[in-house]
């Protein structure tokens, strides 16, 4: 990582880590449709649309158009659980990034410049609980594969130990893969999973918790 720097967030960083994150959220829009067209009930739920289509209309071919349309249907829905993550982001922390991670105390959002761009981003919020939250963890797909991801959760865990927080938690996707292995690698071990929305539990996508115990808290 010689070529690269990490540092606190400032001013001028403002549209590039809101387009940083965004597109590091959207990109994961197709992993998530692949995992739920895997799904058993959903393949289930195809077959009758196509059996009902082509009874109904007596033809092969509109019940595969019918299909077609159903699977446009899944993928809008698919991708609007990304969508509807970033634009509350965008709404609320990273619309006001120094009232969220400057000011407050032991809050902070740090990036990873090359050349005057910024290619990574992570931040870190307390819980209340004597936790720091990792959040807001993305990478340009341009470097990945270069350690910057683990470079920053070790910033993270080193501010969190500096601070003297008892563990870091945060939260990710299950189609995640490869960060759950980083974080894994990291020390975290996952402690649980939810639904993010009503439209998350009907398609069965959930997000997973994980949590890294730091050893005696002082918070």
């Amino acid at each position: 990582m010689a070529s690269f720097r990490i540092r606190q967030y400032q001013d001028q960083d403002f549209e590039a880590v809101r387009a940083l994150f965004a597109r590091g959220i959207l990109e994961h829009a197709p992993a998530g449709f692949r995992h739920i067209l895997r799904a058993a009930r959903v393949r289930l739920a195809l077959l009758a649309v196509f059996v009902a289509a082509r009874a109904a209309a007596g033809s092969w071919v509109l019940g595969l158009g019918a299909v077609a349309l159903a699977l446009v249907l899944l993928w809008v829905l698919v991708r609007s659980l990304s969508a509807d993550y970033v634009r509350e982001a965008l709404g609320t922390d990273l619309c006001d990034v120094p009232g969220t991670y400057l000011r407050p105390p032991d809050c902070r959002l740090w990036v990873v410049e090359e050349a005057g761009t910024v290619v990574a981003m992570v931040a870190a919020v307390p819980t209340g609980r004597g936790e720091l939250e990792l959040k807001r963890m993305s990478v340009s797909r341009e470097h990945r594969g270069r350690g910057l991801a683990r470079a920053l959760c070790r910033e993270v865990l080193a501010f969190a130990r500096a601070r003297g927080y008892g563990a870091v938690v945060l939260s990710t996707s299950m189609v995640q893969v490869a960060a759950q292995r980083l974080y894994e690698g990291q020390g975290f071990r996952k402690v649980g999973a939810s639904y993010p929305s009503l439209l998350g539990t009907l398609l069965n996508f959930q997000i997973f918790h994980y949590r890294c115990d730091l050893g005696d808290a002082n918070k």
